[in-house]
């Protein structure tokens, strides 16, 4: 096998490692060493198992090429992924919502008060676009968790 690069994908044939595909995240100027996450299982599973090893030249020049396994996921199980997520995101942004109430009200208010002045048009539609753009910027920024830092 040629120097790893890092993100390339290798089994170990060795006795030494657990047995499953493992990402390159490190390789030395001179490639003698290379450090590898475990990133599947010896069926090609995706695991997440946080194991990071370290092997020699040797151990790299025995390893076979595998398969990236993050690329051969069914796509109910990308699906599900992506609800999941959206899930802890909505639930991460209402929670910064709610503690800083102060902030997300006046970020709220300036939403919409522009996007009233579509009926009531009492601001210039330029000067609306602005206080749209404003207060939703303002929402982002206080759900985002900026306040926080």
């Amino acid at each position: 096998m040629t120097a790893p690069a890092v993100y390339d994908h290798v089994r170990l044939t060795d006795e030494d490692h657990p047995d499953g595909t493992y990402r390159v995240v490190g390789v030395d100027e001179e490639a003698e060493t290379a450090a590898l996450l475990r990133v599947a299982d010896g069926e090609g599973r995706r695991v997440h198992t946080g194991d990071v090893v370290a092997v020699d030249a040797a151990a790299l020049a025995d390893a076979e090429p595998a398969e990236n396994p993050d690329e051969n996921r069914p796509l109910g199980d990308v699906l599900a992924s992506q609800v999941t997520m959206l899930y802890w995101s909505a639930r991460l942004f209402g929670g910064e919502l709610a503690a800083h109430p102060a902030a997300a009200a006046a970020a709220g208010v300036l939403l919409l008060v522009g996007l009233a002045n579509e009926r009531a048009s009492v601001l210039p539609e330029a000067a609306a676009s602005v206080v749209v753009l404003a207060g939703a910027l303002a929402l982002a920024s206080v759900g985002s968790g900026r306040l926080s830092r």
